[in-house]
């Protein structure tokens, strides 16, 4: 059980998961009031549950805290153990507040099948949650693959005209990524005699096994991030999902993949991780300078936030593979900002969508002459985007680039091109769909903002704002558990 003696792991992944069981067993249409109030209930009551992980938690400590540890498969020695630490403790608080906001925001959007669609929401924030706490391989595996399959539902059953195109090739793509970790895992398990992944940290690997093994857990990790050249299929799951979907997907389960990074690839092989952190950082800045200009040309808005998400994520993975610790914290830092700004750009993009039925920018213009609530709100947003001073864009993406500044001044230089490539397809995008003369009889139209839309964008930007101005509750958390990593992947090189 957790040191506290009060099981808050096994709280919040399963308080969201029982009650999404529940909306399915009981909800039906004709109650959608109700099972609307019966989702946030559920999400809020999770969200509570996560609190105490940060409240309660030492920062000080590299260590595992609030752990949980029961038998689970005798015949594996695989048991089912949770806990966090500086990793993963502010990700499963991220996950829980977004599936409240997730919650609000389908509220009167979803008129059909209301009681699965919120169940799909609240099972995956279970199992994502379980993913982030997960210190057995065999249960994370579990987890990370049981996530596919709420989002392959929620994008094929809810999304858009070409759903079921987009949410094969969504599965198809992450599901084969996954195949040679499993094969990982198992040969770990060979070597070890357990599942326990803090054990396999210390496990002595030649360097040729740590190659394979970091190949390995590249390939599904890469696919989640998304990597570049990996990456095709989130624009177009993007594109497909519902709103509630494209929030999920953008704010938390990109994350997944740059998690397994941390947990798996550099501390289990971090001299592998040394060998090929040229290809990582490669990868990152194709990431981030090509895909930023690929952004600049769309002329669907959802493509040109999901291929932002691309570019900001390839900013994650550098700063992971430069080994220092502004790097690494930086990535963490950019983590959680790029799920509060990545996943506000799609409310807000879903807001216009409920009104217009079209993603097309060309289709808007001059919508703050009758949204002009809205407009401030996404002009925040979209100011986040391009790493604006003052809002959590900003911090992440600057320590970042002082870590690679550390580490190479012309790997900052390009990296740093991703602030003026940013600018541009934000404002550029917010330019065309905000400002100038109204476009045609339907935007104007356009009713602002209800209550319900202001409070759910309203609360995103009070986050933004909030680490962007103060990130030290972050950083905090993640400072001794980022200094024990390197220190480890340090001591290895040394060896």
């Amino acid at each position: 059980m957790s040191a506290t003696g009060f099981p808050y792991l096994t709280l919040a992944i399963w308080i969201p998961i029982l009650f999404g069981v529940f909306l399915l067993a009981y909800g039906r249409d004709e109650n959608a009031g109700a099972v609307r109030a019966i989702a946030l209930v559920g999400a809020l009551i999770g969200l509570l549950a996560t609190l105490p992980l940060y409240l309660g938690f030492d920062t000080a400590s590299a260590s595992m805290q609030f752990v949980e540890r029961m038998p689970w498969i005798d015949a594996l020695d695989s048991f089912y153990a949770l806990g966090v630490d500086g990793l993963s403790v502010w990700f499963v608080i991220l996950t829980a507040f977004i599936t409240v906001v997730v919650v609000i925001a389908g509220w009167q959007v979803v008129e059909e099948r209301v009681a699965q669609y919120m169940a799909a929401f609240l099972i995956l924030s279970g199992i994502m949650i379980g993913v982030f706490c997960a210190t057995d391989g065999l249960l994370f595996y579990v987890f990370f693959e049981a996530t596919l399959i709420p989002m392959y539902i929620i994008i094929g059953a809810w999304g858009g005209p070409r759903r079921v195109y987009a949410a094969f090739k969504f599965f198809l793509y992450t599901l084969a990524g996954s195949l040679l970790t499993l094969v990982a895992l198992v040969y770990l398990y060979l070597q070890s005699g357990t599942f326990d992944i803090l054990a396999w940290h210390k496990l002595p690997l030649t360097l040729n096994e740590q190659v394979l093994i970091f190949l390995a857990f590249l390939v599904a990790f890469a696919v989640k991030v998304p990597m570049f050249p990996v990456h095709t299929w989130l624009p177009d799951a993007h594109v497909e999902a519902p709103t509630g979907g494209s929030v999920v997907l953008a704010a938390i389960m990109l994350k997944l993949g740059a998690y397994g990074f941390l947990r798996f690839s550099l501390p289990i092989t971090p001299d592998a991780s040394r060998e090929l952190d040229a290809l990582i950082i490669a990868l990152s800045l194709i990431a981030v300078v090509y895909i930023g200009f690929v952004a600049l040309v769309q002329s669907d808005m959802k493509k040109l936030v999901a291929y932002s998400s691309v570019a900001h994520m390839g900013f994650v993975t550098l700063g992971f593979f430069m080994f220092n610790q502004m790097g690494v914290q930086g990535a963490i830092v950019q983590m959680i900002s790029h799920g509060f700004v990545s996943g506000a750009m799609f409310l807000c993009i879903g807001v216009m969508y409920d009104r217009l039925h079209s993603r097309t920018i060309s289709d808007y213009g001059g919508v703050v002459n009758t949204m002009p609530k809205f407009a401030s709100l996404f002009m925040l947003f979209a100011m986040a985007n391009a790493g604006l001073p003052a809002t959590s864009g900003f911090v992440g993406e600057f320590m970042v680039i002082l870590g690679a500044v550390q580490y190479d001044f012309w790997i900052a230089l390009i990296a740093a091109s991703t602030l003026v490539l940013g600018a541009a397809y934000s404002l550029w995008m917010y330019k065309r769909v905000v400002f100038g003369a109204v476009a045609n009889d339907r935007v104007a139209g356009l009713s602002d903002v209800n209550r319900r839309e202001f409070w759910m964008l309203a609360l995103m930007a009070a986050m933004v704002l909030a680490m962007g101005v103060y990130p030290k509750p972050v950083t905090d958390v993640t400072e001794a558990s980022v200094d024990a990593l390197l220190r480890h992947v340090e001591i290895s090189k040394l060896k």
